[in-house]
């Protein structure tokens, strides 16, 4: 086996036309890793921080595109270190985003914080208030003249009601104060909890948010379904049309999907050119749906091609399986995937 560190070292990648294929293959074979790293690597940024995951995603992308037998090494060496940078630089902006959400935090519980002080001083104060009060009104029974007993009482009631009001004044400013920033903060929150359940590319829920809601249906203990949606055929469209138009084709049969699903069921992207599907249903209704979907999303599709409009024949396989009793989320997953890898080894696009 030839050492792929020879590849590396400088004018290694110049290859003449008397260069032996033999040769050239493990090059061939450890570019085509080093690429699929690339895209891997673009996909996880998405999982991990979906707000700034698409745009280290594309650019791992456009890398990926470059790659070629007939590069130099100086060229290789360059793009890798542009990886490094991109990689390098996604990594401190998903710092500086979950240290932006964490000071939202902290400035809300700092805001509860004085939120609570002041009702305390406020009410310090208002207690102080009532012992006045409560001391004029004893100062009452000494009195004998009746004008002078009135006149305390008047008196006492007066004070007694301004604090009253001065109390609830400044606890509706208070509490008006907090609910505000806690409806801000919940604002922020909702769009931060969306973005991070969405799949950047095609609007569909995360894997991310597709694990979670399978393992809440796992403790419910709630009969359900998992079906992998597999595009026949997807890497052919990348490889010969280019990632653009892969892209493409990706967001509209996800939106098909959308189209052919009903409400309860749950769309997300499992990864690549997967889709998983739940179905809150017993294996017969599932069975009919995802036979309804392969139906649907399986046909002619447009694309933007880099030579403009481009039409595509595209088939799907589905796998199909219920969850059994005391069965992971891992076990169910592998056994729908391997469902559907078993009818896509047949060569025509069904459910199994």
């Amino acid at each position: 086996m030839i050492s792929i560190r020879k590849y590396l070292e400088p004018g290694s990648l110049d290859f003449d036309q008397n260069a032996e294929v033999e040769e050239q293959e493990p090059l061939a074979a450890a570019l085509d890793a080093y690429g699929s790293s690339l895209l891997e690597m673009g996909n996880c940024s998405l999982d991990a921080c979906p707000g700034l995951g698409d745009e280290l995603k594309q650019s791992l992308v456009r890398l990926k595109a470059e790659l070629s037998p007939a590069m130099s090494a100086e060229k290789l060496a360059s793009q890798s270190e542009q990886a490094r940078e991109q990689l390098r630089g996604w990594g401190r902006d998903a710092a500086r985003h979950y240290q932006s959400k964490a000071r939202e935090v902290r400035e809300v519980l700092l805001s509860v914080a004085r939120t609570a002080e002041s009702v305390s001083a406020r009410d310090q104060r208002c207690a102080g208030r009532m012992n006045a009060v409560t001391e004029q009104l004893k100062a009452i029974a000494s009195l004998e003249d009746l004008t002078e007993i009135r006149a305390s009482i008047d008196k006492s009631a007066t004070e007694l009601k301004a604090s009253i009001d001065r109390m609830t004044e400044e606890g509706k400013a208070v509490l008006d104060h907090l609910r505000k920033r806690v409806e801000e903060y919940q604002t922020k929150l909702d769009e931060a909890e969306k973005t991070a359940s969405r799949d950047a590319l095609t609007g569909a829920s995360s894997r991310v948010y597709v694990e979670s809601q399978i393992e809440k249906r796992i403790e419910s203990s709630a009969p359900f379904c998992v079906a992998i949606v597999d595009i026949d055929s997807f890497k052919k469209v990348n490889d010969t049309y280019g990632h653009l138009a892969g892209d493409e084709l990706l967001k509209q049969f996800a939106g098909e999907l959308r189209s052919v699903c009903r409400s309860t069921d749950l769309i997300g992207r499992w990864g690549g050119d997967e889709f998983i599907l739940l179905h809150d249903s017993s294996l017969e209704e599932a069975e009919a749906q995802a036979d309804r979907v392969r139906k649907w999303v399986c046909g002619n599709y447009t694309v933007r091609g880099k030579t403009g409009a481009l039409k595509l024949e595209v088939n799907a396989s589905i796998g199909l399986a219920a969850h059994a009793a005391g069965e992971t989320m891992k076990d169910l997953v592998a056994r729908a995937d391997a469902a559907m890898y078993e009818q896509k080894s047949r060569g025509r696009s069904r459910v199994a």
